[in-house]
């Protein structure tokens, strides 16, 4: 009666291997789940952040001095980047106008006061963004790893129990070797998921601040002048004078 061939897979691996690695399996499974739990929520925090910045941006076109810029926050609290940028900048003007008696000495240039609060503003939102992206780049970097560990740690196994049984036949070696390195596969399968996501979430984010500072910088136009000034159209701007 011919002997059937051993079944090899990870229901035979787990069975096989012992609870170091086991654990590292169990260490995958966990930063797999969080590193798409970090995903998802930024990228909905990216969305949501967006669509309040566009609500706002058309409630803000109607303001064209600092009074009605005061009075949409007043009416509209800031519960995004931009409303909160806007209240640092009228927050520093608010300063500015306190009785010199308040104040600890003069300030020289009040615009830079006021663009130093915009940055500070900005700054915020940026650590908002960012906050939680460390998470995926260290299953990035170190997932890999985890998996590299789990593949040594099941060949030293798969090589000790061939020493013991005697037997060293490539059907005896490549069973168990092969069955080691599904976890550096698990290890890849966490790894690549984490980058991709942690790429394109800093890529969304630089434009989000890019957007940030331009902003910052319609407030001060706001918040000193009164208004914006339109932009020059290409084709005038290229004409000589």
């Amino acid at each position: 009666m011919p002997v059937s061939p051993p079944s090899f897979g990870i229901i035979h691996f787990l069975e096989q291997t012992d609870a170091v690695g086991i654990f590292a399996l169990l260490l995958l499974i966990l930063m797999s789940l969080v590193s798409w739990y970090v995903t998802l929520a930024k990228a909905w925090q990216q969305w949501r952040v967006r669509a309040a910045c566009r609500r706002f941006l058309v409630t803000l076109e109607e303001a064209r001095a600092y009074r009605e810029a005061e009075g949409i926050l007043a009416q509209t609290p800031p519960v995004e980047p931009f409303g909160r940028i806007l209240a640092q900048g009228i927050y520093a003007c608010r300063l500015l106008k306190m009785p010199a008696a308040s104040c600890g000495f003069t300030l020289a240039a009040p615009d830079d006061f006021i663009r130093a609060a915009l940055e500070d503003g900005i700054a915020s939102e940026e650590y908002a963004l960012e906050k939680g992206l460390s998470v995926l780049a260290s299953v990035g970097a170190t997932a890999p790893f985890v998996g590299l560990f789990g593949t040594v740690w099941g060949i030293y196994h798969a090589l000790l129990s061939i020493g013991f049984s005697g037997q060293a036949s490539l059907d005896q070696v490549a069973g168990p070797v092969g069955e080691a390195l599904i976890m550096t596969a698990c290890g890849l399968a966490v790894a690549i998921p984490a980058v991709l996501a942690y790429n394109g979430l800093v890529r969304a984010n630089r434009n989000l601040i890019g957007r940030f500072e331009r902003y910052a910088q319609r407030v001060f136009a706001l918040l000193a002048v009164g208004g914006v000034p339109e932009d020059v159209p290409a084709k005038r701007a290229g004409r000589g004078t």
